[in-house]
């Protein structure tokens, strides 16, 4: 009986010796009847390129989504805001399928919406401003022509910047935007959606023009993992 697994928000860094090696844990458990793993964003606190891997210590992260791969399992990677410089030569030297955020897949027959989750947070008007400056190709380009160290700098100068921010913001707008979400939802035919980014685990069932809709919410992974799996056409959050 195979199994799909979907994670999120592991947020992964030397910084947190803990997490790392809950990943380790994780990657090892994982078995034989899973085929498919989708990692929905924000997987490290933060990238400076793929050629800054090594820099940030996450070189053994990728040997071991690299030996998952080898062994048959699909891997599937959706950036976050927190790794949204996440490219193919990561993708390469991983095995990682990349996907657009949203993407939509198809199980048993059944369309299914996976996103990241900060896009759906249009109320954080600070974030979707910032995220529009960084996704653009003129800051891409400039930031990844800097030199390794001077991108780590300014990686954790905005580490810094958005922490302090979401001290005074209130935690209503920082969470999903239910009137966004269906309009996201109907233009994509779907009636489940997967997303992290608010680190608020949970199901939510609601209405879609007139239809049973679900919103499965994937938790961060700083004191316990958080994993959504589908087996035997059924969603289990564990």
């Amino acid at each position: 009986m195979s199994e799909i697994l979907f994670i999120s928000d592991l947020h992964l860094t030397r910084d947190n010796p803990g997490g790392l090696e809950r990943f380790a844990q994780f990657v090892s458990g994982i078995s034989d009847r899973t085929r498919q793993l989708y990692m929905l964003g924000d997987v490290f606190d933060f990238w400076i390129g793929d050629d800054g891997a090594k820099i940030l210590g996450h070189d053994r992260i990728e040997d071991r989504l690299c030996t998952l791969s080898s062994s048959g399992l699909e891997l599937f990677f959706v950036p976050g805001n927190r790794d949204f410089l996440v490219g193919q030569d990561f993708a390469s030297r991983t095995g990682c399928t990349m996907l657009e955020d949203p993407s939509v897949i198809e199980l048993d027959g059944e369309r299914i919406l996976l996103t990241h989750g900060d896009t759906l947070c249009v109320d954080d008007i600070e974030h979707q401003q910032s995220r529009a400056v960084m996704l653009s190709s003129k800051w891409r380009v400039a930031f990844l022509n800097k030199p390794l160290e001077e991108r780590l700098d300014t990686a954790l100068s905005l580490r810094m910047k958005s922490e302090e921010s979401k001290q005074s913001k209130p935690m209503s707008i920082m969470d999903i935007n239910q009137s966004h979400l269906e309009k996201v939802m109907l233009a994509h035919g779907v009636k489940t959606v997967i997303h992290g980014h608010t680190h608020r685990p949970g199901i939510h069932e609601f209405s879609l023009d007139g239809l049973p809709a679900r919103r499965y919410v994937l938790g961060d992974w700083y004191t316990q993992n958080s994993i959504l799996s589908y087996r035997s056409g059924e969603f289990t959050l564990h």
